[in-house]
């Protein structure tokens, strides 16, 4: 009987058809180019290979492409009768996900990793900032990944794919002692793990050290093809390493060629919130804004997310509203947002409407109106998903609020409550003030 990479049996007669399934499976665990291609391999060889189906419509998810992942899914299901009780479940798992059940995707995948712990390609979608628990708008969804990923720790081992999103998990909650030596062991046995290197850059990050991240990633990222699944994402740590350091052409270079929708290749997701992001935080740190870029990002953001639902995508595109003085649009987000909580679906609470008001306030020059709105949500914006140091976009904003207000003693409490992350260039003026 074949197995995948983990020791699981899978329902194919064909060496060649399992081999391919388990380089697009490393593929997407790496974030290197092509899972696609090798699924489809996989695919090819052997037609009724139901978890390579699943593969590919995973793959094809993760580049924010849900017609070929639906159609994908379709054809793994349309093969699921008959098939063993491990991948039975499997399927049913990701059916959820692809359906947009991101609850019952996570319960089932809970269910399914209590009898089968080691197939990682249920496990993969509840791990990082982004996935079933980094999107469930839950306070406190941090510390659950970490407990989740602690439950496993003993099934896998020195796995390189495990180390890096355990290591992840780890320095979220600021356990830096403990995702260093796991992050290091991965990029050791795995080099070319993009995943990897988006991690170590930032352990770097949140440990402070901008000048290693910045030397760290120059050197990694030259043999990362533009086509890989965190391209646009590694160049953003990249520019505002070189925005830390005093390189602003070097910053907006990148951010040409690599982060901006006309440049970046990526999901939409993370184009759209790391080009917001980096232009905002470049904004705080005193570079003169460039309405033009704004009103591509602000045309990007309606065109590609035109209805509310994804609580890290509303608060980058309200922010881009906000910038391109789009009341009209910000307002209908905002309309949008109200009716989701109505109806039970805006899992986030009033953490992204307060954000997006506070967000409209600042580019109004209203800064205590900012504070006002701001504050009271403060503590609770682990619920939008993303990183901590994608979320520093929501503390730096408050900090500028501070600075503009004179309040500079609320700044200087929060700025020595920040045992992490960038100590300089975070906000123009903020060095001689503290």
């Amino acid at each position: 009987m074949q197995t995948d990479r983990y020791g699981n049996p899978v329902s194919t007669a064909s060496a060649a058809a399992r081999d391919a399934y388990v380089e697009g499976c490393d593929l997407l665990f790496s974030g290197n180019p092509s899972p696609r291609l090798a699924f489809e391999r996989a695919i090819a060889v052997d037609p009724g290979f139901a978890l390579a189906h699943v593969g590919l419509a995973r793959a094809y998810q993760l580049r924010g492409e849900m017609a070929p992942a639906r159609a994908a899914m379709e054809r793994a299901q349309a093969l699921g009768p008959g098939l063993p009780a491990r991948e039975a479940s499997h399927l049913a798992m990701y059916a959820r996900l692809l359906a947009g059940q991101g609850a019952a995707a996570l319960a089932a995948a809970r269910e399914h990793l209590k009898d089968w712990p080691r197939d990682a390609m249920v496990l993969s979608p509840c791990t990082s900032v982004f996935g079933l628990i980094g999107f469930s708008g839950r306070a406190g969804r941090e510390r659950e990944q970490v407990e989740l990923l602690d439950a496993h720790a003993t099934h896998y081992g020195s796995d390189w794919w495990f180390n890096t999103q355990h290591a992840f998990a780890l320095l979220e909650v600021d356990e830096h002692a403990a995702a260093l030596p796991k992050i290091e062991d991965a990029m050791a046995e795995q080099p070319r793990n993009a995943h990897g290197a988006h991690i170590r850059a930032h352990l770097f990050y949140e440990m402070g050290e901008q000048r290693a991240s910045y030397d760290y990633l120059r050197g990694w990222m030259p043999d990362y093809p533009r086509d890989g699944q965190l391209h646009c994402h590694i160049s953003w740590h990249l520019a505002l390493c070189a925005l830390e350091a005093g390189d602003a052409e070097a910053a907006f270079r990148i951010y040409a060629d690599s982060i901006a929708p006309e440049g970046a290749w990526g999901p939409p997701m993370n184009v759209l919130t790391d080009a917001v992001a980096f232009l905002w935080r470049a904004e705080l740190a005193g570079h003169p804004r460039d309405p033009a870029r704004w009103r591509v990002l602000h045309d990007f953001a309606r065109r590609m997310f035109p209805q509310p639902g994804i609580a890290f995508v509303d608060t980058h595109a309200a922010l881009a509203d906000a910038v391109a003085g789009d009341g009209a649009a910000l307002e209908a987000r905002l309309a949008g947002m109200a009716a989701l909580e109505r109806e039970g679906r805006l899992p986030s609470g009033p953490v992204v409407p307060a954000l997006s008001r506070g967000f409209a306030a600042m580019l109004r020059g209203d800064h205590a109106g900012a504070i006002a709105t701001i504050e009271p949500v403060l503590d609770q914006h682990e619920r939008i998903g993303g990183s901590r140091a994608q979320r520093d976009l929501v503390e730096f904003t408050l900090l500028r609020a501070y600075l503009a207000t004179g309040r500079l003693d609320a700044m200087r409490r929060m700025l020595a409550a920040r045992q992490r992350g960038p100590k300089t260039g975070l906000i123009a003026g903020l060095e001689t003030m503290h």
